[in-house]
This record gives structure tokens, C-alpha cells and sequence, in this order.
């Protein structure tokens, strides 16, 4: 048996195109197998950034964002994309990453000017397509071949389990793969769990690549009284009081410092999707603007020996 090394095969050639114009709605409609990486663009007149939600079988009512299924729209979660001078944004959604897993059907991406799920949408312009995920199918060329899986994924060094059984770690290649689908998942300590769909061709290689997400927490920071320099493991992050946000779940270092008083430095945990209160009591510097005496030369010192030294002068000359 032969493997043929190609690239990643599973490309979608049809766009959807929205346009976001104020007043005006419409919807287009689009057909995908699961694991395709969809291409979405449009233009959005007068906003610099548009806000996609996903809804369909098994989601959310309120929608979810497109690269993680698990992020709920109606808790503040978009797929934020970038509107460019000519007043036109362009995604890529990648089905074969998604953290979780996308069943066959017809799914609903809401593309809106303004951070609202679907419950609230009446204060925001939007558009939306429709898209139907079909299951893959596979054709064998040549009965009996096998394919191969390329698994990637950042950063490195990822469990990797094939429809729940371990298989290594990233970067893997699997040689001798029968052909067909497999949910492929991917872990690592820190990160959220990644989950993705492949499927595998008789005499092709298959690769499936992944950007693992980082747990994340926010600090807010107060002190007293307020505004000292804040920084975050030797990061300038601003003055108190401030709320940090996507900051890496662990221990970091905190300093704070403000003129006249003494600079404060202790060790904060970040716990994921969590937001930890910070609340410091700045120690005022009693020695800030205190002039000391030199301790030799002059002084009072000096003056207390000159006197004494005049008294006995005086005393000798009268004996």
C-alpha cells in the first residue's frame, strides 16, 4: 500500500456573502459537510466590527459563538470580526475545530452591528444564512487501502484521543487508518479541550490542526487610597482602580506602587472564568520629604563642642 501525502482536502469553494444595510434584512443559504472550513464575508456600513452567534439543532436559543459551542451568546460570547476601511469583513469557520461537536442539520449564523444575542435584537442591525451540515461520505478508490492522520496542534505536546481512545501526543502521525469519520479530541493541562471531526480518504493523509484556548480569568484591582501603577508579572496594565481581563489561569505577580507610599508586592491566583477581587491597603512611607541630620561635620554636634570648648578657655585664663 502506497499513502499519498496531500494537504488538507476538505475545502468549502461556495461564499456567503451578507450585507448588513440599516433597515434591510435578507438571508442566504448555503450547504457544507461537517468538518468544511466555511467562508463568510459581507460589508457592514457605519460599524467597525460585526458580532456572529450560532444557532441550530442542540444550541442554545440565544445562540453561541462559532469557534466554541459552549460559549453562550446571552453571557457576553461573540465571534468578533473585524470590519476593514472598505467597510468589508471576512471569517473562516473552521467546523473541524469547534469545541464541541456539531450535529448534521441546518444552523442559523447571525451576523449583528452590535454585541446582542437573539433575544435581543432590536436595538442592532443584522443579517443572517442559512447552513446545513451534511454527514461525510466516503469513496474508496481501491478496496482494502488505508489512509493517514497528521494531528497539530498549538501549543504542542496535546493528548490525543480517536473516538475515545488515547493515541498519543501532538504533533502524531497515524499511518494504516481505515477510511472513514472520527471525532478526534485534544487536551492539555491549562487549556480547554478541543474537539474535531475528520475524515480520512483511502491512500490520502488527513491532516486536522487546532489552536487550543488557554483557561482565563479576570483580577478586579482596587487599593487604598487609589491611583497606584498597577503591573502584572513586570507588565505595566494601568492605575487602580482597574478590572484585567483574559489573563492566563495561575499565580502571577502583582505590584503596586504610588508615590509617598510603600510599594506593595504579593503573589494573585487567576481562576478560570472566574473574576477575583484584589483589594490592597497602601502603607503611607513615613520617611518620604524627612531630611536627616549629617551624621559627622556639621550640626548640633558641633555646635555643643564649641561651646565647651570657649568654657574652658575661660577657666584657665582665671587660674
Amino acid at each position: 500500500m502506497k499513502n499519498l501525502t496531500i494537504t488538507r482536502f476538505i475545502l468549502l469553494s461556495a461564499i456567503g456573502c451578507l450585507m448588513l444595510l440599516h433597515g434591510v434584512s435578507a438571508s442566504g443559504e448555503m450547504t457544507a459537510y461537517m468538518g468544511d472550513t466555511i467562508a463568510l464575508q459581507g460589508y457592514s456600513y457605519g460599524s467597525t466590527d460585526v458580532y456572529l452567534f450560532l444557532t441550530g439543532p442542540n444550541l442554545p436559543e440565544n445562540g453561541v459563538t462559532l469557534q466554541d459551542i459552549t460559549a453562550r451568546a446571552d453571557t457576553g460570547h461573540f465571534t468578533k470580526v473585524n470590519v476593514d476601511s472598505n467597510d468589508h469583513w471576512m471569517y473562516s469557520w473552521h467546523t473541524n475545530t469547534l469545541a464541541g461537536h456539531l450535529d448534521a442539520g441546518t444552523y442559523t449564523v447571525w451576523v449583528v452591528t452590535r454585541p446582542r444575542d437573539r433575544s435581543r435584537l432590536a436595538d442592532a442591525d443584522y443579517r443572517t444564512i442559512s447552513v446545513t451540515l451534511r454527514k461525510p461520505s466516503v469513496t474508496l478508490d481501491t478496496a482494502g487501502m488505508s489512509g493517514a492522520l497528521t494531528l497539530i496542534t498549538l501549543p504542542e505536546g496535546a493528548n490525543v484521543e480517536i473516538e475515545g481512545t488515547f493515541r498519543g501526543r501532538t504533533p502524531l502521525t497515524l499511518s494504516s487508518v481505515e477510511p472513514g469519520t472520527y471525532t478526534i479530541t485534544f487536551s492539555k493541562a491549562g487549556f480547554s479541550r478541543l474537539s474535531a471531526s475528520a475524515r480520512v480518504e483511502a491512500g490520502k493523509t488527513t491532516e486536522v490542526t487546532g489552536t487550543l484556548l488557554p483557561f482565563t480569568g479576570s483580577l478586579n484591582i482596587t487599593t487604598i487610597p487609589p491611583g497606584a501603577l498597577v503591573r502584572l508579572d513586570a507588565a505595566d496594565k494601568g492605575i487602580s482602580p482597574v478590572m484585567l481581563s483574559n489573563l492566563t489561569a495561575g499565580n502571577h505577580t502583582l505590584t503596586l506602587s504610588k508615590e509617598k507610599y510603600i510599594t506593595a508586592v504579593q503573589q494573585v491566583t487567576v481562576v478560570n472564568g472566574s473574576v477575583a477581587e484584589i483589594r490592597v491597603v497602601l502603607q503611607s512611607d513615613s520617611t518620604a520629604g524627612v531630611s536627616s541630620l549629617p551624621a559627622t561635620g556639621t550640626g548640633l554636634g558641633v555646635i555643643i563642642t564649641a561651646v565647651l570648648a570657649g568654657l574652658l578657655a575661660t577657666i584657665c585664663r582665671k587660674t
